[in-house]
This record gives C-alpha cells, structure tokens and sequence, in this order.
C-alpha cells in the first residue's frame, strides 16, 4: 500500500478498546490522536463494535474529522475522500473474551511438549496445562484433567520424523477417552492440531479424525537438531479467528470492517518486537505488565548467531486480578525490600487484596504509589525468571562441551537470555507506561531485570503496541516510524558493570564528553547508583574504564 495517508487501528482489550490515529506528514507518518471506550462483549450490548465505534468516536471529537458513518448501523468511512474525511485503512488485534487458551499435549515433557509450548506462546496463547507421557500422572489423571480444562483448542506434537510411532498414538487415544468440550459454543468440534510425526498421521486420523476437527501441519521437531515452529503457529492463527473469535459476541461484525486479519494482542506485540529486533539488529526483552498477567518478549541470537524470538505468559501475575498471587509467589520480605519504610504487614496484605476486588482503582497517595511499584517490581521479576526458564536452546540435542560443563552437568537445554548482549529493554502496561514520572519506571526495571553491561532503557508511551504489531503485517514503513518518534519514550541508557568487590571499592571510571565539548569524570563504586541528566534530545560520548574485575562488555 504506497498511497497511504490516514490509520486508524483498534485494540479491544478485555476490559478496554483503545483506538489510535496515524496521519502521514512532512515529517513520515505520526500518531495524531487516542481515544478509548469500554470493551461491549457483555449484556446489554453483547457486540464488541460498539465499543470500537465509541472509542472512534473519541478519535473524531478530538480531531475535528469525520469517520464514521451517520447510519443506523454506523461503520467506518473508507476510502479517505478529502483531508477531513474517511481513512485509507483499518487493523484490529483483540484479547476480548479471555484472550486465547490451549491445551498442549507432547510425549517427552523436556522435548517435543516443550517446542510445541513455546508454538503456542509465540501465536499468542495462553497455555493452561502441558500433557506429557513423562509428567507423573495416570492415564485417569491426564483424562480428568482434559475433559476439566475446556480449552479453545489442543496442539498435540511428538516424536522426530520417521522415528517411533507408538506414544504419539497413546496420546492421541487419551484425547479420544476423554472427549473434551470447547470452552465457547457447543455446537462445534473442538480445534486439535496435529504437529507430530508424519508417519503417524494416518493413525491419528483414525482416531480423532470423526470425534474433533483435526487440522495436520508440518512437524514442530522434524529431527531433534531443529524446531520448525512457523507452520503450527501459522494454523493457531487462523483458527483462533475462526473459531473462537467467532464465539465472541459481534466479532463477525469486526471482521466485516477490517482490512486484514484480527491478531491476538500479544501475538501483535511480540511481532513488534520481531520485527525491531530484526530491522535494527538488536538484542530485545520487551515486557508487558496487565491485570492479569505478564508477557515477556525476547529476541535474542542462539550459538549460530540466528536470532531467536521467544514469549512467555505468566498467566497468575499482575497488577489487578491476580496481584495476591504475586504477594504469594514473591513472598511479604520480597515485596517490603523495595518500601522505604515500616509498614504492619496486615496493612499491606489488605491494601493488596483491596487491589484484587476492586481491579480498576489506582494509587491515589504516595505510600500506596510506593507499595504498587513494589508488587510491580516483584511481578517483573518473576515473570522474567520464567522467561529464563524457557527461552533455551533445544533439549536433546547432541552438543560438544568442554571438561568444566561435563563435571557440572549442565548438559543442554541452556538459557539463550544474555543480558550482557542485551540492546534495548521495552517496558509497557498500565504501571509502567502510566507511572508519574519516567525515573519510577526506570527504577522498575532496573531492579526487575537487572540488565547488565550497557542497555538502552524505554517504555511504551501510551500503550499502542499492539496497534502497531498489527499494522507492520500490512505497512511496516507506517509501523516503524510511529515506533520510534511515537510508541517508545527512550528513559536513558543503564550503565551496569559485572563483578564483585567491597561495598565503596571503585568498579568504574567514566568521561563524558558533552556537545559543547565539556568534558567531566566521575568514578563509580561499588553499589552505588547515579544518574546523570541530560536534556531532551542532548547527547553525550561517555568512555567506560571498569576497575580490575570489572565487566561492561564489548
């Protein structure tokens, strides 16, 4: 699309639509205004484009422009007809409806179900249980625990091509004993993607073929040396759209408006961050905090130099809805480490749980402000510890090793999350893209993530990656450029050098060179933090000497 002059893209949340407008200019394509409405998928409206119209609506009383149409059933005007009328084209992502939730079944729990987790977390899932012939359970268990789950649809992988046949075929005849049911509709075939074995496709055909609908793509692990994930991600896509998309009220209706396929939200947000990653060639941890949960997003390159793109869900952390589960996992001395001062422990626990019943209230003093960022930073790092855990080169994998490895068994299977490589670091969601001033969000990250070595810190400004995800799919141009003049506020970069010493013992001498040709030297020590100002838009040349067992990389 080379003529395009006028954007608008929605993100219907599960409790807010948001709504965005994007005009090209002398100056490359800009973000010209936000507007946000309810999400409509419950009684009494019971149709989602109701809210994607009010939060147009917002658009058009902002700007002055005319973008909709006067009928009854009101939709959006297209093409653009003048300067202050009509747009050149329409996205949508959405996570309306509880977003998109799987079952995954594999044979070996470390192997083949771990590849396809990582297929379903990359498309945008939220992966409520991982079944594997190696889990602990009896067969009655994984029964139970199928028909008990409901979810929209199973991805069931195993085996190399070519290799053994018979355990894939076992889970397959687990999936028929236990006749699972959708969790929306009844009145259609539970969704079952077959990503296995090839030699195995005739035996699953016989036995699931007449009982669910059964979709075959090309193996996740077609030889143990490599994950083709692209095609079963490709198939999660289009019958998340199909089926239960179509489940949510009014969806028909939104399809009918859009000019490409609706996305997951965090589908959109991780091809986002793909793509800056790939175009730029960086390193990236992108995170986004909700009520809910917390998705983490990495780009990193794996020992051949290929960079890898990985997502996680920690579905029980976040800052509304499932905020005592964070005070739980994190543990009361966790949280208070980061609150300046005393607090009844009974207080907080009450002023956490306030937070669950009454999801959307925000911090209205200091106190709260501070307790709030303490969860945050506790949820953060949690949910980065089980990103670790998962972004990993491939198990099973035969892989030289040097004498050191073989003695601590470490063996395969190793973390790909180097923060010393790390580029840029993206914080988004409500308590870092809304927190009073930039210097907090920082903070957070800084004592989530711990980056190391040098690393460029932003946040997203006003929640808009999603819209943007969705728009590269059609215009990266338009995308790229509202992404970095727009979308990501630069906070400053985070100098952090590795190593050990006493507490006060130098660990890092620093010239900064300034525009004018200022020149200033500082010497850091040992544990301590300092922030250098700077204008907006100010540069500075800055030379790191680290002390004698010191690292701040390349």
């Amino acid at each position: 699309m080379k003529d395009l002059n006028r954007v608008i893209a929605t993100d219907c949340g599960s409790t807010t639509t948001k709504a965005i407008l994007i005009e090209k200019t002398e100056e490359g394509y800009r973000l010209v205004a936000r507007g946000e409405a309810p999400t409509t998928v419950e009684k009494p409206f019971e149709d989602v484009t109701v809210g994607v119209r009010n939060a147009i609506h917002e658009l058009e009383e902002l700007t002055g422009l005319k973008l909709l149409e006067d009928t009854e059933e009101t939709r959006i005007l297209k093409p653009m007809k003048d300067a202050r009328t009509g747009t050149d084209l329409y996205v949508s992502t959405s996570s309306a409806g509880g977003g998109l939730q799987m079952l995954v079944v594999g044979v070996v729990k470390s192997m083949t179900a771990e590849s396809a987790a990582r297929a379903a977390l990359g498309a945008g899932a939220i992966v409520m249980e991982v079944i594997a012939t190696n889990d602990g359970r009896l067969p009655h268990e994984r029964i139970a625990l199928i028909r008990r789950l409901r979810p929209d649809m199973i991805l069931l992988a195993g085996g190399t091509d070519g290799g053994t046949v018979k355990h894939v075929v076992e889970m397959a005849e687990l999936i028929r004993a236990a006749d699972p049911k959708p969790r929306f509709g009844s009145t259609y075939k539970l969704p079952v993607i077959f990503a296995g074995n090839k030699d195995a496709r005739e035996e699953i055909r016989r036995i699931l073929g007449d009982q669910v609908d059964l979709y075959i793509v090309d193996n996740i692990r077609p030889v143990l040396e490599r994950e083709n994930l692209g095609p079963a991600r490709e198939k999660i896509h289009d019958l998340f759209m199909e089926h239960v998309m179509q489940q949510a009220p009014g969806y028909n209706k939104l399809m009918g408006l859009v000019d490409t396929a609706i996305m997951p939200t965090p589908g959109a947000v991780g091809y986002l961050v793909e793509r800056v990653a790939r175009e730029y060639d960086l390193q990236v941890v992108g995170v986004d905090i909700g009520g809910a949960t917390t998705d983490v997003f990495s780009v990193f390159k794996d020992p051949t130099g290929e960079p890898v793109f990985n997502r996680t869900v920690s579905a029980n952390l976040g800052m509304s809805y499932s905020v005592s589960n964070v005070l739980v996992e994190a543990g009361m001395e966790n949280v208070m480490r980061w609150v300046p001062f005393e607090m009844d422990e009974a207080e907080v626990q009450n002023r956490i749980r306030n937070k669950m019943i009454r999801p959307t209230t925000i911090p209205q003093t200091l106190d709260a402000l501070i307790i709030e960022q303490a969860i945050a930073r506790e949820a953060l790092r949690l949910a980065f510890e089980h990103h670790k855990a998962m972004a990993v080169t491939l198990k099973g994998v035969q892989q030289a090793r040097d004498i050191s490895e073989a003695f601590a068994q470490t063996g395969t299977g190793r973390s790909l999350v180097n923060l010393m490589a790390l580029d840029l670091l993206i914080g988004s969601g409500g308590v870092l893209s809304h927190a009073p001033r930039r210097v907090q969000s920082a903070l957070m990250m800084l004592d989530a993530f711990e980056p190391e070595g040098v690393t460029e810190l932003t946040v997203d400004s006003i929640f808009m990656m999603p819209h943007l995800g969705v728009l590269a799919k059609v215009h990266e141009q338009a995308a790229m450029e509202v992404v970095f003049r727009d979308c990501l506020v630069r906070i400053g970069t985070a100098v952090a050098p590795v190593g050990r010493a006493k507490p006060g013992a130098s660990c890092l001498d620093v010239t900064l060179t300034y525009g004018d040709g200022r020149t200033e030297r500082l010497s850091l020590t040992f544990g301590e933090i300092r922030r250098i100002p700077l204008p907006v838009g100010e540069k500075v040349r800055a030379v790191l000497e680290p002390a004698r067992g010191f690292d701040v990389g390349e």
